[in-house]
């Protein structure tokens, strides 16, 4: 697979472009071309000899959007086809504070979350920093944005993979897509959600990249915690505390805490009470939802009643949270469940 033009930055295009005898300045071109998701055939700034030789050894559009489905609650669903011909899943969502865009960071996931559909066709390889930040580009070109009045105002790491089991990827994106002569996405408009490799997060801490954290928790307790995240065998819940703790304190962002509301699994009294024992005394934000069901999947989002139960017992104990509303359930583009949508052709 030839290495993806959209995924360099301008000195690294500066390099390539002067190494194939074009003037510096047709790097800055090419730079602004590939960032509008412009096709080779429309990108006329570029001497058509140096677009020639240039698509002779990489690739100009990392993703195409080859469907798009439209959710009565307003959002949309994009299927991405990769230049190998595998499919990734985004979800646009219009909001009144800013357009949010949910990109994957890896075909398939390794992670094999209980409650996530993205997990059950089976890990195929990470994105690329290209893949990565040609979901923003052709996405924001589609929704009618351009760089000087965009149409994605704030990116989420919330699709299909674990964003930092491709970590060298993801952080070359971070500062890609928030390059000013780019996209200039702000870094406190970028979420990544994670599973919660421990290591992997004081690492991230330490890039200067003040982005906001989501870790996905789900209980309190690590018992409980492993049989909805397998990860957490690895990494228990005093671990990924105590890495959050670490990444709040490099970066002083506020750390959100993902939990989805499973009946019968994480929505008693005393995993309320176990949650809010958790958090007590530190800045952290809750963000509960009901699951996101899937056809394969054996879990039932909470009842409205064990939902109203289970917040009741955090607002008693002080704890600060937000009930969050899906987006997109009846494409399938709502947390938990995106996927590779088409193999072979066919969708799932």
């Amino acid at each position: 697979m030839k290495e993806h033009l959209q995924g360099m930055t301008l000195p690294k295009l500066e390099q390539i472009v002067t190494a194939k005898g074009g003037k510096s300045y047709r790097a800055g071109q090419l730079f602004q071309a590939l960032v509008l998701d412009k096709p080779i055939a429309d990108i006329t700034t570029l001497p058509q000899a140096l677009k020639q030789s240039l698509a002779t050894d990489y690739s100009f559009n990392a993703v195409e959007i080859i469907k798009v489905l439209k959710s009565k609650d307003g959002s949309s669903k994009y299927l991405y086809k990769l230049n190998d011909d595998n499919i990734i899943e985004g979800v646009f969502i219009p909001q009144n504070y800013g357009n949010t865009l949910c990109i994957s960071t890896q075909v398939g996931c390794k992670m094999h979350c209980a409650f996530c559909a993205s997990g059950l066709d089976g890990f195929v390889r990470n994105l690329t920093v290209g893949e990565l930040a040609a979901q923003v580009y052709s996405a924001n070109v589609r929704e009618g944005g351009n760089r000087q009045s965009r149409a994605v105002d704030n990116v989420v790491l919330m699709g299909a993979g674990e964003p930092l089991d491709n970590y060298d990827n993801v952080v070359e994106f971070l500062r890609l897509i928030s390059d000013k002569k780019g996209l200039n996405i702000s870094l406190r408009g970028i979420t990544l959600s994670t599973s919660g490799i421990a290591p992997q997060i004081k690492r991230l801490a330490d890039e200067g990249l003040p982005i906001t954290l989501a870790i996905s928790l789900h209980n309190a307790k690590d018992s409980k915690r492993t049989a909805l995240m397998p990860i957490n065998k690895k990494y228990s819940i005093n671990e990924v505390m105590a890495a959050a703790e670490y990444y709040f304190n490099k970066t002083r962002r506020r750390i959100s805490l993902e939990y989805a509301l499973i009946e019968g699994k994480n929505t008693s009294i005393a995993d309320a009470q176990g949650l809010a024992e958790l958090v007590k005394g530190k800045d952290y934000h809750i963000n509960l939802i009901a699951l996101n069901e899937y056809k394969e999947g054996a879990l039932q989002a909470a009842s409205t009643a064990s939902i109203k139960r289970f917040m009741a017992e955090l607002a008693k104990k002080g704890v600060n949270y937000t009930l969050r509303h899906s987006a997109g359930g009846d494409i399938d583009g709502a947390c938990g469940q995106l996927r590779r949508s088409y193999l072979k052709g066919e969708s799932n």
